[in-house]
């Protein structure tokens, strides 16, 4: 059976829009709910800062530039540290009566380095052993966030999915540095591939790893140890399609961006999105009623830019896809 979810942000700004959320969320997909992110609240609740929130074993703070290790946690790393600790109050609080499967997101190790700058500036993606220390402290906070989220709901099963937007970049030396005169290096698969590893260890029995951009390395990522991956549907490449396919085929999830993350001018029917999703699975020969259970229904990407009204209804759409496809 299929079954729908979403990629991770949600419209909003305060406390009362992400309480409003998280029941949304349990209420529309919940077969696969997930903890929200609401980055409209600011820096300490984006991307970048709801992964820093998890790390307890370097200081960050935020500069005009962004995010920055320091030597001890910052004001704004322990605001990031407070939200996270809030939304999960508000998720234990909402989630008695969850079971099943759940899932929670984080920034992966290369979007974090292609993010965060050293003490003295650039990012740490200049400094080999930096980016090492990096990733394996999210590693350590990943296990530890993951073990408090078991804590506090009953899901059976818990899938942690790793945002790398910031990785096809990366490998091809198209980071910028501070200056914006230069570019990173490369970093080349193998240390790519093992930093991945170390997260997605720490990630559980069902790990994924999201990304909207183009040129993923679809392949690096399940050798990594991804079990799940996750794309939007109307990006995909002949090669990414075929990527998808086998691993799909081999028994791992794909997480399959259908629905519009923004609201468009003409509003799609549930029942042309899932034909979009059987060409698809006819175009790379595979069968929808073998693949049906290992196949999940999302927004093209998050819905942070979303209207609330938007995205209940992308996400309704998204049920309604994964029925279709389910019977």
């Amino acid at each position: 059976m299929s079954v729908a979810t979403g990629v991770g942000s949600w419209p909003g700004d305060d406390a009362e829009s992400y309480t409003e959320a998280v029941r949304v969320v349990l209420g529309e997909v919940p077969d696969l709910p997930y903890l929200p992110e609401l980055p409209g609240r600011g820096t300490p609740a984006g991307m970048a800062g709801r992964a820093i929130a998890m790390i307890a074993d370097l200081g960050f703070d935020l500069q005009p530039a962004g995010w920055r290790l320091t030597d001890r946690p910052g004001i704004d790393h322990r605001r990031a540290r407070s939200l996270l600790a809030q939304d999960l109050d508000a998720l234990e609080e909402q989630a008695q009566d969850l079971r099943g499967r759940f899932k929670i997101q984080v920034a992966g190790p290369w979007t974090l380095a292609a993010s965060v700058e050293k003490p003295r500036g650039d990012k740490v993606l200049s400094d080999h052993g930096a980016r090492r220390e990096l990733s394996q402290a999210l590693a350590e906070g990943v296990a530890v966030h993951l073990a408090d989220v078991r804590r506090r709901v009953a899901a059976e099963r818990v899938v942690v999915q790793v945002d790398e937007p910031a990785l096809p970049a990366v490998l091809a030396g198209r980071i910028p540095t501070a200056s914006g005169f230069g570019r990173h290096r490369v970093v080349h698969p193998p240390e790519a591939s093992d930093a991945l590893a170390w997260v997605l260890a720490a990630a559980g029995d069902d790990p994924w790893v999201h990304s909207c951009a183009a040129d993923v390395p679809w392949a690096l990522l399940r050798g990594a140890g991804a079990r799940g991956l996750s794309a939007d549907l109307a990006n995909l490449t002949a090669d990414d399609m075929d990527a998808l396919a086998e691993a799909l085929e081999a028994g791992g999830t794909l997480a399959l961006g259908v629905v519009p993350a923004l609201e468009p001018a003409t509003v799609p029917e549930a029942k042309s999105l899932t034909e979009s999703v059987l060409r698809w699975l006819d175009m790379v020969g595979l069968d929808p009623g073998a693949v049906a259970e290992r196949l999940v229904i999302t927004p093209s990407c998050g819905l942070a830019g979303a209207s609330p009204a938007w995205a209940r209804r992308a996400t309704e759409l998204c049920r309604e896809v994964a029925a279709n496809l389910s019977g």
